[in-house]
């Protein structure tokens, strides 16, 4: 008879393929499996089955793609991405460079990454859908850009990271190592991404809606209207809050919008549309599974048999992929929190780089960020436009098992090998 551990991997493999296959919501899937495999395999409860809810990141999709989808109805993305080609002297092919710059100083500020994400994407996306440029380069690049800062000693991850190896007196971890070895290989991803993106065909929609939203924001861009400069001062304090008091940025857009939406409610009747319910069913259902999983501690089962098999440098390796695997469907800063101490031994064993170590699993584990069960990935699906969503959520995945692949093996050639 099958053990809860490989029933509970193996419904989840299923559903993955399933859901990628067929014209069905993997979210929905994810959801009735949550329920079957945690009662009938896994013995929880109701209340612990939905434990795991996003509910963070549900209300920052919403919030974010509501705030936004008035922004472009009233014209205000159109004057953004006008003042960005021209911040660029017209030279469009700069503008995804910009938008990593801009994510990779937010983060290393201390900008939580999902929040810096959040911030640039939606604009990213119309840069991409206005001017023509791949949405999956504009995309991933924006999020590589906000893991390039993500592990300064003043951001989230970094500042997590140092502590748990300062608690654990692990030797040799310094935070220039941890932050420029972050910086270095999301670098290389984005001039790979650009490289191999920049040309692609960009898959286009067949939805009128996408043509028409288009002509709206064009129409609504011809002069600088009241609506469109009390939607930039929104913009302005929506960055304000989240950056230097670091309030939710989920609720602060929902707050902007809602103010703006009564103040032009003719307008702005129809801007709930531009929230992208698809996008929170599949990440919520997605996320809800893994949660549960993790309360269940099949996830720690699974790190913790990486971690006793084979000689130190095997073991990096593993580790590395078992981070980047399932990082790619839950919160990677709780991946983190669950792998250093699961690596503490590793790195006391002074036949590794301990530095090495600790900045390969950092790296493998915010890399596969980009996948759309990620939050990150997820805002990207949530605001691209003028595409065929199903053909782009699949180009999403590719680019996602590709950095799942690849991904680990250069972090612990680039930071475990040399140093063995």
């Amino acid at each position: 008879m099958m053990s809860a551990d490989l029933i509970s991997i193996g419904a989840l493999l299923v559903m993955f393929v399933v859901g990628t296959v067929l014209p069905i919501n993997l979210g929905i899937l994810a959801f009735v499996a949550t329920f079957a495999v945690g009662t009938l395999s896994l013995g929880l409860s109701e209340d612990e089955l939905l434990q795991g809810f996003p509910v963070t990141l549900f209300v920052t999709i919403v919030g974010v793609t509501y705030l936004f989808a008035i922004a472009r109805r009233n014209g205000t993305i159109d004057l953004l991405v006008g003042a960005g080609v021209r911040l660029v002297r017209g030279r469009v092919a700069l503008i995804p460079w910009v938008l990593f710059l801009i994510a990779a100083v937010l983060t290393a500020f201390g900008t939580f990454t999902p929040a810096a994400v959040a911030m640039l994407v939606p604009i990213g996306m119309n840069f991409a859908f206005k001017y023509k440029i791949n949405p999956l380069m504009v995309g991933m690049m924006v999020i590589s850009g906000g893991h390039a800062g993500a592990f300064s000693p003043l951001a989230v991850s970094g500042a997590l990271v140092l502590d748990m190896v300062d608690a654990a007196d692990v030797p040799s971890v310094s935070p220039a190592t941890l932050f420029f070895a972050s910086f270095a290989i999301n670098t290389l991803l984005s001039v790979i991404t650009f490289l191999l993106l920049r040309g692609r065909v960009v898959p286009l929609s067949t939805d009128p809606q996408d043509e028409a939203a288009g002509q709206d924001e064009d129409a609504a861009a011809e002069g600088v209207t009241w609506q469109q400069l009390l939607t930039l001062a929104m913009l302005g304090m929506l960055i304000v809050g989240a950056v230097g008091f670091h309030l939710e940025i989920g609720f602060l857009a929902l707050g902007a919008g809602a103010l703006l939406a009564l103040l032009d409610m003719k307008r702005q009747e129809k801007a709930v549309d531009g929230v992208s319910w698809n996008t929170l069913l599949l990440v919520a259902g997605m996320m809800t599974y893994i949660a549960m999983l993790e309360h269940a501690g099949v996830i720690d089962k699974i790190s913790e048999s990486a971690a006793g098999m084979g000689t130190p440098l095997v073991v990096a390796l593993l580790l590395c992929f078992t981070v980047a695997v399932t990082s790619a469907f839950a919160s990677s800063t709780a991946i983190l929190t669950a792998i250093i101490p699961i690596a503490i031994p590793l790195l006391l064993s002074g036949q590794l780089s301990a530095a090495g170590v600790v900045a390969a699993l950092a790296v493998s584990t915010t890399i596969v960020d980009v996948s759309p069960f990620s939050t990150n990935g997820a805002l990207v699906l949530a605001n691209v436009r003028g595409v065929d969503r199903q053909r782009f959520y699949r180009q999403v995945i590719g680019y996602t098992l590709a950095t799942v692949g690849i991904g680990p093996v250069v972090a612990w050639g680039a930071l475990v090998l040399p140093f063995s």
